[in-house]
């Protein structure tokens, strides 16, 4: 018996997984090389990227103090701003524990750019749940505070059939734009998330139709997917979550924004106080761990990335469809899989939370959020709350029963996962793994 074979008997013991999934993961994981050295090279890439911005700012011992109080003059909080607008291809940064979610980050900029009679063009759909709350999409009325009852207009220019950005359609609602919204991640639905060579065409696509709209890019779950980011392909801003990507696993909360200094500075203000802006804002002893975690943040994510490519074809196998397929390529973090049934997507859950280092013994149940029009289904054993940079599952209880994995700081965690729920599907159904021949080919 190998090394390797010894170590999946080990191992399935350890899980209660069925010998049929483990010698399933053996094929899965052969299958997936290709895909998995591109994404090791797209890491590569990134930590050189990071690392030179790190030594370019002069990050040293002594910018890990942090301030309380106000925070003036926190000259580590500053060197690290510099480093992410580095890393970002942008003019400035705004990286602040005061954020308290990816949404908040993403309302600071629409609130802070956007007036009265201002038009928001969504260049992709509609986005998420969350972000529809803050435009003021998400019910009968909007919501108080939101951008719809400030008196801002909003449009969505749809995808094509085909599912890609309607360029044409996007150069025409540009025209009376103030601002044009990107979401880059899928959110809650199965549309493609977009890739930068998307968003550089949609921001070349504003800029000759209307070049003093703001092109603002959704980055959440995006970030070190690519060697590039989109403030430095076109888009004016961009925003996102430190409990996603560029956190790295490390970062316990926040959120960043990087663009054009004026309008990085207009967040600010909706962060903090018109007047105050960028100037405030304690770092509370926790420099180091962000800094530490956007070390980290492009081996975490291709760590992430793996998990998902072995995910993918797993569960392809399986016989669901999945998107994005194995060897298609990953502009997010989010894997969409199509379960079909609420008792599948229930016992999916069941999986991820069991394979996961805190509350393993927790069996999610379907609840309501704020935000949310559905009951959504979470599982997610993460240090931190909330991070979707560690593994979690989530699936809003409505057809076709979807149900979305995302994260994982280690790939091994994700593969577990998977071995769950296949030992789980083995035994509920009878009999052995009914499996597919293996193709990661779109």
């Amino acid at each position: 018996m190998t090394l390797t074979a010894k170590t999946d008997e080990r191992i399935a013991r350890m899980l209660g997984a069925s010998d049929s999934a483990v010698r399933l993961a053996a094929e899965v994981r052969e299958e997936i090389a290709p895909a998995i050295d591109r994404i090791e090279a797209i890491c590569r890439e990134n930590t050189a990227r990071v690392m030179t911005a790190m030594a370019t700012v002069g990050l040293s011992d002594f910018h890990f103090g942090g301030t309380l109080g106000y925070g003036y003059d926190d000259t580590g909080r500053d060197a690290l701003e510099k480093a992410f607008a580095l890393v970002f291809g942008a003019e400035s940064a705004l990286v602040r524990v005061q954020f308290v979610s990816g949404t908040h980050a993403l309302a600071s900029v629409l609130l802070g750019v956007l007036h009265r009679g201002d038009l928001l063009v969504s260049a992709y759909g509609e986005p998420y749940d969350t972000m529809r709350t803050v435009i003021g999409t998400s019910g009968a009325a909007p919501a108080a505070g939101s951008l719809v009852d400030m008196g801002v207009r909003y449009r969505e220019v749809e995808p094509t059939p085909e599912g890609r950005p309607d360029l044409d359609a996007i150069a025409c609602a540009a025209v009376e734009a103030r601002m044009v919204l990107v979401q880059r991640s899928r959110g809650y639905s199965w549309r493609r998330p977009l890739s930068i060579d998307d968003i550089r065409a949609i921001a070349s696509t504003v800029a000759a139709a209307a070049p003093n709209a703001i092109v603002f890019v959704d980055n959440c779950y995006g970030e070190f997917t690519d060697v590039v980011e989109p403030t430095a392909v076109g888009a004016h801003v961009a925003a996102g979550s430190l409990i996603k990507n560029p956190g790295g696993g490390i970062a316990p909360s926040g959120g960043y924004v990087v663009g054009r200094s004026d309008l990085v500075e207009a967040a600010a203000s909706r962060l903090t106080a018109p007047g105050l802006g960028s100037h405030m804002g304690p770092t509370l002893g926790m420099t180091r761990l962000l800094a530490q975690g956007l070390f980290l943040a492009p081996r975490i994510t291709a760590e992430a990335l793996a998990g998902s490519v072995f995910a993918s074809a797993f569960l392809r196998r399986l016989g669901y469809e999945v998107s994005p397929v194995p060897d298609e390529q990953r502009n997010d973090i989010v894997l969409c899989v199509r379960l079909g049934s609420p008792e599948r997507v229930q016992a999916f859950c069941r999986a991820v939370q069991g394979a996961s280092p805190v509350d393993a013994g927790v069996v999610p149940v379907a609840g309501d959020m704020p935000g949310y029009s559905d009951k959504v289904i979470m599982a997610a054993g993460a240090f931190v709350q909330g991070s979707s940079i560690e593994l979690s599952a989530d699936a809003p209880l409505r057809s076709p029963y979807d149900v979305y994995l995302q994260g994982g700081l280690i790939r091994h965690q994700v593969e577990f996962a998977m071995l769950r729920y296949a030992t789980w599907l083995e035994r509920e159904e009878g009999g052995g793994l009914r499996c597919k021949s293996g193709s990661s080919g779109s």
